[in-house]
């Protein structure tokens, strides 16, 4: 009898939260739907991508980055509203304020490093690559541009959940990173244009570098106390998690002369790794909330509020996932693009998703406790580090099941 009672509380839990649930599968939807903006232009550019070499290693970090910055800002947004404490205003102690020095900061060191660390990383693997000054144009550029976009998305949604009392921890990870996903990439292809002009090119990559040395000096000597706390406690995390999505651009990298000859597999790869990111922030997002308000406590093993939680996620992946192998198989039908068969399509990803939420729930549940039991803030390291995790767990999922799709793996 004990199975039917905890069926009885979980669908009674599903129940009560059915408003929550809702606005998660909505942004889920509209998320995957916008994903699909970068999966599109990245089956567009493989052109782009073999006349760079060395290019795909950066897409994986840039694009991770912005969820590491504006979904760690979504998070923290998040808990202030819970709290009571998010109020809309341009006061330089307020929270939105503080947090928008922070992406500012975070925005232009960030794109500098990656450059940096895609450089490195071609060099490290012995593979051709453009320069340095080539990755500083394209990464600073493109993020830049791209996070601009984001900033105003991420305020406009804190702003319309406050006034309107959504959920912002069910919604802000995935429509963070799915506008993160449709601009990042098509704005890192327009940087490339800039690559043209060698003595502009030049300019720009001198500008950049100042630029987000500047900004580096000037976070980090800033007077407001809120905001230097969150860039120290964010540097260990823009420094190491970026090393998983260059790990992924590696991968992807080796396995690109495969999965090149069937475009429409590329079509889903950047959905599907937003959606594992964002689900596994989904999570994370929750259970901060929660530690922070002492609804959830940091066990090893989760208690039931946390499972019941997990169910969740569990739930909004399976539709997830599901929709992003049909989509991705009507995009393929439509732009003439080479792809597995419909069971395959279908049956692969979400084969693929499954183990991808697997994953996601477990590392975004113990993110969550750890980071609490250190005493740290798990808004500043809980989503970043799993969207990272799962940028490269995405890209391994989606690997393992290459023969589900039809394609040779090895």
């Amino acid at each position: 009898m004990a199975f039917p009672r905890r069926a009885r509380r979980l669908w009674d839990y599903w129940r009560a939260e059915k408003r929550t649930l809702g606005q998660g599968f909505v942004a889920l939807i509209v998320s995957t739907a916008a994903s699909f903006v970068a999966g599109i232009t990245l089956g567009s550019i493989t052109h782009t991508l073999e006349a760079l070499p060395g290019l795909v290693i950066l897409i994986p970090a840039a694009v991770g980055m912005r969820g590491t910055i504006f979904g760690s800002m979504g998070a923290r947004l998040g808990t202030s509203a819970h709290a009571g404490l998010l109020d809309v205003t341009r006061d330089r102690s307020g929270v939105l304020k503080q947090n928008i020095s922070v992406a500012v900061a975070l925005t232009f060191g960030s794109s500098l490093y990656l450059a940096a660390l895609a450089k490195l990383a071609a060099a490290a693997f012995g593979l051709a690559s453009i320069s340095f000054w080539d990755f500083v144009t394209i990464s600073v550029v493109g993020g830049v541009l791209s996070s601009a976009f984001i900033l105003f998305a991420t305020i406009g949604l804190a702003v319309v959940s406050t006034r309107r009392e959504y959920d912002l921890d069910s919604v802000a990870t995935p429509l963070v990173s799915a506008v993160g996903d449709m601009v990042t990439l098509p704005m890192l292809f327009l940087a490339t244009f800039l690559l043209r002009f060698s003595i502009l090119n030049s300019i720009v990559a001198a500008a950049c570098v100042v630029a987000g040395l500047f900004a580096i000096r000037a976070g980090l000597r800033t007077q407001v106390a809120q905001v230097r706390r969150i860039l120290i406690e964010m540097t260990a995390v823009v420094i190491l998690t970026p090393m998983l999505d260059i790990a992924a651009g590696l991968v992807l990298q080796a396995r690109l002369d495969k999965i090149a000859v069937i475009p429409g597999l590329l079509i889903i790869v950047p959905p599907f790794v937003s959606q594992a990111g964002a689900l596994g922030g989904i999570l994370s997002s929750r259970l901060t909330s929660k530690l922070q308000l002492g609804v959830v406590s940091p066990r090893g093993l989760p208690g039931a509020p946390a499972l019941i939680d997990a169910s969740l996620v569990l739930g909004l992946g399976a539709t997830a996932f599901t929709l992003i192998g049909a989509t991705g198989l009507g995009l393929s039908y439509l732009l003439n693009q080479a792809h597995p068969a419909a069971a395959s399509m279908i049956g692969g990803t979400f084969v693929a998703g499954m183990l991808a939420t697997a994953v996601a729930i477990v590392v975004g549940y113990y993110l969550a406790i750890l980071t609490t039991r250190f005493g740290l803030d798990p808004d500043n390291h809980g989503v970043p580090i799993v969207t990272s995790l799962m940028d490269l767990t995405g890209i391994l999922c989606i690997l393992l099941v290459l023969p589900i799709y039809g394609v040779a793996n090895g």
